[in-house]
């Protein structure tokens, strides 16, 4: 797997943390992957070979671009050959105004909208190979659309300030960073992200717990529980077990299976 990114520029980064491309390639069997759950939003295109997402009806061909929201619990995708993905994380509280879209609960979203228009621009680029002219051309286009989209300065400063705690403070304390009562916050978060701010603080707080076991696997729980806020060790892991379907021990163990075998196709999409 190949991985690179680069940070959004200073006018976009109330709105998108930065844009990103990573290759995988699968070989001639189609092969599943995990992507778990995160505190951000993907507008997410694809190139090469075709992918599907695994529902209850079965596999379903993802379309290019879509949104990958909020999740509640890990997704399965399968692809095979080669696949190539450049990715727009946005703010989950950010993403849906970004797009002139109503806010939706969470998951994977298909969408219509005019941003669709720079898949043949981005795989012409994708194509010959030239991955930095790719992630141009998306920052330009957000640059070009976000001129004319004023940022919540009120969600801007409860999401600065959600993501400075890793998602640890309680909804009083982040309403107090935004200068608003919990009451309109919690409504206008709502009405952004489509959660409450309750919501994404645990979604926050997994993804820290989810990125130091993927680089520390031998790492104790109850140290990690105590640094980011949880009552104890068995809270860590029920919430953990809550959004990845699985404790947070038998992650570490995946983890270091998958290290040792070289593999690390299921964090392709949640890159830290």
């Amino acid at each position: 797997m190949q991985y690179q990114a680069i940070d959004s520029p200073e006018e976009l980064r109330s709105a998108i943390k930065c844009f990103w491309h990573t290759r995988l390639d699968f070989g001639e069997t189609a092969s599943n992957f995990e992507v778990l759950p995160d505190g951000y939003a993907e507008i997410t295109f694809l190139f090469g070979t075709a992918c599907s997402i695994l529902t209850a009806e079965g596999l379903q061909p993802l379309p290019s671009p879509f949104i990958m929201g909020l999740l509640g619990k890990p997704v399965v995708l399968q692809a095979k050959n080669r696949l190539e993905v450049i990715g727009i994380r946005c703010y989950p509280w950010t993403v849906f105004d970004l797009l002139g879209l109503p806010a939706d609960k969470g998951g994977v979203h298909m969408f219509d909208h005019p941003v669709a228009r720079l898949q043949a621009i981005l795989n012409k680029w994708v194509t010959a190979g030239n991955i930095g002219k790719a992630l141009d051309e998306v920052k330009q286009y957000f640059l070009k659309m976000h001129s004319h989209i004023a940022a919540d300065s009120m969600l801007y400063k409860a999401g600065t300030a959600m993501r400075q705690a890793n998602g640890t403070l309680p909804v009083s304390q982040v309403a107090a960073a935004a200068h608003a009562t919990v009451r309109t916050l919690e409504r206008n978060f709502k009405q952004a992200a489509g959660h409450t701010v309750k919501d994404v603080s645990g979604i926050m707080r997994f993804e820290q717990v989810r990125n130091h076991l993927w680089l520390y696997p031998d790492a104790g729980l109850a140290g990690l529980a105590q640094e980011l806020g949880y009552t104890d060790q068995a809270h860590l892991s029920k919430e953990f077990k809550r959004y990845s379907g699985t404790t947070p021990a038998a992650f570490a163990k995946k983890v270091r299976s998958m290290q040792q075998a070289g593999r690390n196709n299921f964090v392709a999409f949640v890159q830290a």
